[in-house]
């Protein structure tokens, strides 16, 4: 398979990468520096034949559109796109502590990234049809599942990239292109903290089961990163 990775230089982006190498699929890591990580120049110069690393900042158009033009001439078709490039934002936040401007500039990464991502990388994931889209959500998102408040920007770019996910589910079903939302759980990545109780192994070791499992009638859904649906 071709499969593109956003937020590729570290974490669970960089995990993404090295399984899906390791299975033997041609990857594109998209990092805003690809060139100052280790974890990426590691793997390049293992899997130079099935690695390529772009510059791309999903909250910047023209960097997403110049990424996918380099793509373009790399590949005529692209399997799995993974919008895993996310930001945290302002913690512990309440109504009087919001920051308007930062959280315009989450939004610009959580919710609007990935739909520039899926409009410029759309001819290639249309040639490979029936192709995967899957963003990295959480159930932070989830209204049904909020009991503790705060964290207002993290929580409405999540929740509005699960109503983007239904929309582009709807919106490219004639194209046989699948959209879906997976929570990876609470990671012990640059986000989640060293208190985590998941490791970014095990978490992405089983999101790579599950995303190769989704099938059509599941593009619109929200699922746990075993596949097990999540509350709205």
């Amino acid at each position: 398979m071709r499969i593109a990775v956003t937020g590729a230089s570290r974490g669970l982006g960089l995990q993404f990468v090295r399984l899906y190498l390791e299975e033997g699929h041609q990857v594109l890591a998209l990092a805003r520096q690809p060139e100052r990580s280790h974890g990426l120049a590691a793997l390049q110069s293992k899997h130079a034949s099935h690695l390529t690393c772009l510059s791309c900042d999903v909250a910047d158009e023209k960097s997403v559109g110049a990424a996918a033009a380099q793509a373009r001439k790399l590949s005529d078709s692209l399997d799995l796109l993974i919008n895993n490039a996310g930001t945290y934002g302002t913690r512990d936040e309440n109504v009087m502590s919001i920051d308007f401007e930062r959280m315009r500039a989450v939004f610009e990464t959580n919710t609007f990234g990935p739909l520039r991502l899926v409009r410029a990388f759309l001819p290639l994931l249309e040639k490979a049809a029936p192709s995967k889209v899957v963003h990295l959500t959480s159930l932070m998102g989830s209204m049904e599942d909020n009991r503790s408040g705060g964290a207002y920007a993290y929580r409405m770019s999540k929740a509005a990239l699960n109503m983007a996910s239904v929309n582009l589910a709807l919106d490219l079903k004639q194209r046989g292109i699948l959209s879906a939302v997976v929570h990876p759980g609470w990671v012990k990545t640059d986000m989640g903290g060293a208190g985590a109780p998941l490791e970014i192994e095990d978490a992405v070791k089983a999101m790579v089961q599950t995303i190769g499992r989704l099938k059509p009638e599941q593009s619109g859904g929200f699922f746990d990163r075993h596949g097990k649906p999540q509350p709205w």
